[in-house]
């Protein structure tokens, strides 16, 4: 059974951290692109970070270059998203996803920046 399971969202006060983690299960993780993606409330979800399955290579969004850092450990099968200087305008549910020749999500974890 494939799972994407996000994992260490909660509140945090502007300027705080985070650092989210998706562990997956059921496919072959180190073959696969993954990235971070986030919803705010009445907007479209949109791509906040991607790295690839062999160089490592990142991308991210204009809004959180500088502050948040995307990795990955293969051999634990885990994504991760690392968020410094957090804005209330971060606040979103931030899902993972993974995708070669097949697409999986994640089921989302909240993230709230607010004082």
């Amino acid at each position: 059974q494939v799972q994407l399971v996000e994992s260490g969202g909660g509140l945090v006060q502007p300027g705080g951290s985070l650092r989210l983690s998706c562990t997956a299960s059921g496919f072959a993780f180190s073959s696969y692109g993954v990235s971070w993606y986030r919803q705010a409330p009445g907007k479209d979800r949109e791509l906040v970070a991607r790295i690839t399955k062999f160089s490592g290579s990142t991308v991210y969004a204009d809004s959180v270059k500088g502050r948040f850092t995307i990795s990955r450990d293969n051999a634990k099968n885990t994504l991760y998203l690392q968020m410094n200087s957090l804005k209330p305008e971060d606040t979103a549910v931030y899902y993972c996803e993974a995708d070669s020749n097949q697409v999986y999500w994640g089921q989302g974890t909240q993230v709230t920046v607010s004082s």
